[in-house]
């Protein structure tokens, strides 16, 4: 089996990607603009060959290197980043040279348009914020007039909650249309919630190998644009009520062979049209897995290993290892480098004793939304996660 990995490189955790699929037997190729005296030692090992491009947005010359490729090691059978940012050049791919192990062109939009995710969701039979495209400024306040404030606003095409912005006047209105971005974008009605997510990899029949779940209490929004502490954790079990719409939703977009990240609601107050307090409501999904360091909470919290398990499916199209160890609740920290906090990193690594899992540096790529700073550690009880909570982003006195 040929399988050419885009950017294999970063985050450099899915160097493991990379790494099982070796384990598994399969011929690992990458494509990335890192020079290859740059690659992780472990990353090089697991590639048999790596073709170097300039730059990935230039499409001619990723091209040409699965082209060469092709050549030299036969038809490719797989091609994935397992990155939001690189979905449709994967999948332009994939049309290219007939790969169909994944998502064509044609088949994109419904996972890269958040207005189109709406159509599925609702086949799934989950309810869902309503939503408009942003035209002018006239339309924008007919639907305010239908829905009230606050409104969201953000990109139709986008990641997570970068350019996503809370709009609560019609000033707030007015001075965004004066600057509207120029790409397509949505205004959704605001919904009050906790984001719940289904989390894991499904077969070729778009069954659930592996799944887990994890909740975020602060606004993500808030996170990128307010610096709010940027705190969730890996829930211990998934809810079944979670279980149940993630299900659901995968069967409603034909979902197969990926690892998903699919977002929903927990409502924390109830809303006309949408459900009462505690019922899910969806928000978006995503055909990869959840960013930064969260594969790697999703195996210290499950006792798994999802990048064994997502190279499983890719060679054998089933779950070949069985993880039966202890469940706990992962909790992640990012702080900033601005703030001035009681512990520096090291002391609260050594303040978590063995619970503490992970603590590094987040690449500044990904900083503005995740932090700088990295805490990762397991718990027996939500008490025990709110308590380091407190104490990771305690702010020292001026």
């Amino acid at each position: 089996m040929n399988f050419v990995f885009i950017s294999p490189n970063f985050p450099e955790a899915y160097r493991w990607f990379c790494i099982r699929l070796k384990e598994n037997g399969v011929n690992v190729l990458g494509v990335g603009d890192c020079p290859y005296e740059g690659l992780h030692p472990d990353l090089k090992r697991a590639l048999t060959e790596y073709y170097r491009v300039d730059s990935l947005e230039d499409y001619d010359q990723v091209l040409r290197a699965v082209g060469y490729f092709t050549g030299q090691y036969g038809k490719i059978d797989w091609v994935e980043s397992n990155n939001e940012y690189w979905l449709e050049l994967d999948a332009r791919l994939r049309t290219d040279f007939n790969i169909t192990t994944g998502l064509k062109s044609h088949e994109i939009e419904k996972y890269k348009s958040k207005f189109a995710m709406k159509e599925y969701y609702r086949r799934a039979g989950i309810p869902c914020a309503r939503c408009r495209p942003v035209t002018t400024l006239e339309a924008a306040l007919d639907f305010i007039h239908e829905v009230g404030y606050p409104v969201i606003v953000k990109p139709d095409n986008g990641v997570g909650a970068i350019a996503t912005w809370k709009l609560q006047s019609d000033k707030d209105t007015e001075d965004f249309f004066h600057e509207l971005p120029p790409v397509p974008y949505l205004m959704e009605e605001y919904v009050t919630g906790v984001v719940t997510t289904y989390d894991g990899v499904c077969d070729s029949r778009g069954e659930v190998l592996f799944a887990a779940s994890h909740i975020t209490r602060n606004s993500i929004m808030d996170m990128v644009n307010e610096g709010v502490p940027t705190y969730y954790y890996v829930d211990k079990e998934v809810p079944a009520d979670v279980e149940a719409a993630g299900k659901a939703t995968l069967k409603a977009f034909g979902a197969s062979s990926r690892f998903f990240h699919l977002e929903f609601f927990r409502l924390t107050e109830g809303k006309e049209g949408l459900g009462k307090r505690g019922d899910i409501v969806a928000l978006e999904v995503n055909m990869r897995p959840a960013g930064g360091f969260t594969p790697d909470m999703l195996n210290f919290g499950q006792s798994a290993d999802v990048y064994q398990i997502w190279a499983d499916m890719v060679a054998f199209d089933e779950l070949r290892h069985t993880y039966d160890g202890p469940h706990t609740y992962c909790i992640y920290a990012g702080r900033r480098d601005e703030n001035h906090y009681q512990l520096t990193l090291p002391q609260l690594q050594e303040r978590c004793g063995s619970h503490a899992k992970l603590f590094t540096r987040m690449p500044d790529a990904l900083a503005g939304t995740m932090g700088n700073q990295v805490a990762i550690a397991c718990f027996d009880t939500l008490e025990e996660v709110d308590d380091f909570v407190r104490t990771a982003f305690a702010l020292a006195e001026e």
